[in-house]
């Protein structure tokens, strides 16, 4: 009875360890299954990320920004220079009319007199650099640290830039040196009626931002009338400004 029961967990056992490897080929065939959909979806996938060119090509195509500046079907000569590219002409005389030819940028479109488009014409300018040009012909940065009441004048350094309409030769950025030129809305006329009614008071010397010879003044009461019977002249002329350098309106 013994060796029956053994016979019979052996086959109980050998049952259970068949059934254990079908299930186990049965769980692989399903993840194989399974797997191919992602495999594809991960194919396409890499099959559109190939289509980055196409997007860097977008953006080569992108319109630049000169072209705001430039205006469409007009005179190719009244372009401004940023709109087009121009050779150098090497036996123009400074201060002297020459003739420069230029080529319009890409994406601008003008005309020539028969109305018909052109890419390549002349226009007629001065034969000077940037730099040399008139101050009315540029504009420059300001400065509001420099002292415009000073003696020798101070000056600073400044970055100009060429009015769009100027046509010249070399960079139409450059550096200049200027005069200090700037005013903190100090008005003459309100400093020297200060210093004729109140001067006694030092009231035009406060106006003008010198608080310590404002304080000097109160005390001294206007220096016994001395003190501002100069500061009015001193201002008439002028030579007495703001305390911040600036000049008068």
């Amino acid at each position: 009875a013994a060796l029956r029961a053994l016979r019979r967990l052996c086959s109980v056992a050998l049952f259970l360890s068949q059934l254990y490897v079908l299930s186990g080929l049965a769980g692989s065939l399903m993840t194989t299954k399974h797997s191919q959909p992602q495999s594809t979806f991960a194919k396409s996938l890499t099959s559109t990320s190939t289509n980055t060119p196409y997007f860097q090509v977008a953006e080569s195509t992108e319109i630049p920004s000169y072209v705001t500046k430039c205006p469409s079907n007009g005179p190719c000569s009244r372009l401004p220079p940023d709109c087009m590219t121009c050779n150098t002409n090497y036996s123009c005389i400074y201060g002297k009319p020459a003739t420069f030819d230029c080529k319009v940028k890409p994406h601008v479109h003008c005309l020539d007199r028969d109305n018909h488009e052109q890419e390549n014409f002349t226009i007629n300018m001065t034969c000077q650099f940037c730099w040399q040009l008139a101050t009315t012909d540029y504009v420059c940065t300001n400065s509001t640290s420099c002292m415009t009441v000073s003696c020798p004048r101070q000056r600073y350094n400044a970055t100009c830039t060429v009015r769009d309409h100027v046509h010249c030769l070399g960079n139409r950025v450059f550096p200049k040196m200027l005069y200090c030129n700037w005013t903190g809305g100090y008005k003459w006329s309100t400093a020297l009626a200060l210093s004729i009614t109140l001067g006694g008071f030092g009231a035009d010397r406060f106006y003008l931002g010198q608080w310590r010879e404002g304080l000097g003044k109160l005390f001294s009461f206007g220096g016994l009338g001395i003190w501002t019977l100069i500061d009015v002249l001193l201002i008439g002329v002028g030579y007495v400004g703001p305390a911040d350098g600036s000049l008068y309106i």
